[in-house]
């Protein structure tokens, strides 16, 4: 997969699959697969590390994060998201940045809005860096936008939407996440691309899907989001493994002498 083979997916009406991964083990299982890309999140912050939204995320535990997927998964197209006002530094501080995810095994970049930073995309592109852009709920302005809510549901809303979507084509984007926006908005801004949109709760007509692996694996007990489909039911699953360990140690059960040298 390659940047060239996203645009040729649209064209075929074959559809995106991506997935977040964040460590070597799972991105290991993930390669296996035949799943397009791996996006690293900045969702790390709160699946990995427990914060309650993903602006604690910083450039360094995107590269730790970034590099452990990249050795499970050398051979799968993977996009590093920039952190937390990342991109609204000092150029020379932004292409470190990129710097530092590219050189930990990112093949892509996504970064969060269109507003201000049209003209940073298009000199990330010009500079070899594959852009993915993100429009809808972009949970890094969450305090700006007033909570995890729905976007585009207006008029006024929705054809802002729609006209960055296609200010982010303009300026060289590969793709775009759609997240949180009605599904005949999602829809409107795919037919008008070129290039393919991948939703997170933007409804079947975008031209890919995305969900976070822990959502997907059924693993979050505590959040189960609208847009979040559980395929397995991971948590029952994992914590009956944990619980069989536990029952053949108190037991005497494990080890037995297979397991014992």
């Amino acid at each position: 997969m390659n940047v060239l083979d996203f645009i040729d997916k649209k064209r075929k009406g074959e559809k995106i699959t991506m997935i977040t991964c964040y460590d070597y083990t799972y991105a290991q299982l993930l390669a296996a697969l035949p799943v397009d890309c791996l996006l690293v999140g900045d969702s790390a912050a709160m699946t990995m590390h427990g914060f309650s939204h993903t602006i604690p995320a910083t450039i360094e535990m995107m590269r730790l994060h970034t590099a452990a997927v990249a050795r499970g998964a050398p051979n799968q197209f993977i996009i590093g998201d920039m952190p937390f006002l990342s991109h609204r530094s000092a150029l020379p501080e932004i292409m470190n940045d990129l710097k530092v995810l590219m050189q930990a095994g990112a093949n892509a970049i996504k970064l969060e809005g269109a507003s201000g930073n049209l003209d940073l995309i298009k000199h990330i592109v010009e500079s070899g860096v594959p852009v993915m852009g993100h429009l809808g709920l972009t949970p890094q302005s969450v305090h700006a936008l007033g909570g995890y809510k729905v976007q585009g549901k207006t008029e006024a809303a929705e054809m802002r939407l729609l006209e960055e979507a296609k200010q982010l084509e303009a300026a060289g984007c590969f793709a775009i996440v759609l997240e949180c926006v009605p599904r005949t908005v999602a829809k409107k801004i795919t037919d008008s691309l070129e290039i393919p949109t991948i939703g997170i709760g933007a409804g079947k007509d975008t031209d890919g899907q995305v969900l976070v692996l822990q959502d997907l694996l059924g693993l979050n007990l505590q959040f189960r989001p609208k847009f979040a489909k559980a395929f397995v039911d991971g948590a029952s699953l994992m914590q009956a493994g944990f619980q069989a360990f536990i029952t053949d140690v108190q037991t005497g059960r494990f080890p037995a002498d297979e397991h014992s040298f």
